[in-house]
């Protein structure tokens, strides 16, 4: 049997031209508008008109005019296709590279058992599922049928609380954490989509919950430990606390944040939390604002993804 390697991601616009495909792409997804398509359409597209100069503006002056995300995908599947003897490709959701020239080379190549890895720690059917529904999709119009194994979601699993760990202490560069609170950072969603059964909330708390555990058995004590929500669009209600309204509650002016969503640096890690979100900070006269990096290509995060392949047999 021969295998191949996909990592799932929903992508980062790699120019400024990409934005407005990244935009449409993610408004036109059904898991992320559950509602009949005609709506779907006429809403997304309102949203793509309202959002898409300003992001564009954003992504050109704090961003150099693109994500990351792209690009350190692709250093750390350089890194694994070093230690593992099989085809590693990304595949991105809204914005090239798609999944389908990696497919089409995979089926081509005779692959015949694809591993699919979500960078998603948590699942909800806004990423892991939406990434899944869209591999299978591909894989009908190319008339490939592999057998599909999914790395189940990893955000209770000891070595990611370790390495969320090992990460929040290297920003902390040896200063006292109790005199810190740490806010851990997740991705928002509507409550409309929870309310349906997604566990992405439940999987977040769970999260949380073993960093905790994790902490205090390495005596590793913060100030407060808490847990917020970011990136919200539009006016419906979504998860709460947010973010934003955290920052400007917060009694302590020390604080630690750690993106507990993300597992690779993109424009909500480097424009939303260490930008946008820092200003605020800064208007609140914050006296420390720390915004930890994801795990990008780091060796452990190589480490973690191997193992986690090579344990499916």
């Amino acid at each position: 049997m021969k295998k191949a390697l996909i990592l799932l991601n929903m992508g980062g616009a790699n120019s400024l031209d990409e934005v407005e495909l990244f935009l449409k792409n993610m408004f036109s997804d059904k898991n992320i508008l559950p509602i009949n398509s005609f709506l779907r359409k006429i809403i997304g597209t309102i949203i793509v008109k309202r959002r898409v100069n300003e992001v564009k503006s954003n992504f050109q002056k704090y961003m150099n005019g693109k994500s990351p995300l792209t690009e350190i995908t692709d250093r750390l599947i350089e890194k694994i296709k070093k230690r593992l003897d099989i085809e590693v490709a990304p595949a991105m959701r809204y914005v090239p590279p798609f999944a389908s020239p990696a497919l089409k080379k995979f089926r081509d190549s005779g692959v015949d058992n694809l591993i699919l890895f979500p960078m998603y720690p948590q699942y909800s059917t806004t990423t892991t599922l939406s990434s899944i529904e869209d591999i299978e999709n591909r894989l009908k119009e190319l008339n490939y049928s592999p057998t599909i194994t999914v790395i189940e979601p990893y955000y209770d699993n000891y070595d990611y609380i370790a390495m969320i760990t090992d990460n929040i202490m290297d920003s902390m560069e040896g200063k006292d954490t109790t005199e810190y609170d740490l806010i851990l950072s997740a991705h928002g969603l509507p409550m409309k989509i929870v309310k349906q059964g997604d566990p992405y909330q439940k999987q977040i708390e769970a999260n949380v919950s073993a960093l905790k555990i994790y902490l205090r058995s390495k005596n590793i004590i913060f100030n407060d430990i808490r847990l917020a929500y970011q990136s919200k669009v539009g006016n419906s209600l979504w998860l709460e606390p947010t973010l934003i309204d955290t920052i400007k509650t917060q009694n302590n002016k020390k604080v630690v944040i750690y993106p507990l969503s993300f597992t690779i640096d993109n424009s909500e890690t480097i424009f939303e939390l260490d930008i946008e979100i820092r200003e605020i900070a800064n208007r609140m006269q914050y006296e420390e604002y720390i915004v930890v990096k994801c795990f990008n290509d780091s060796d452990k995060f190589v480490d973690f993804i191997i193992k986690r392949v090579r344990a499916i047999g």
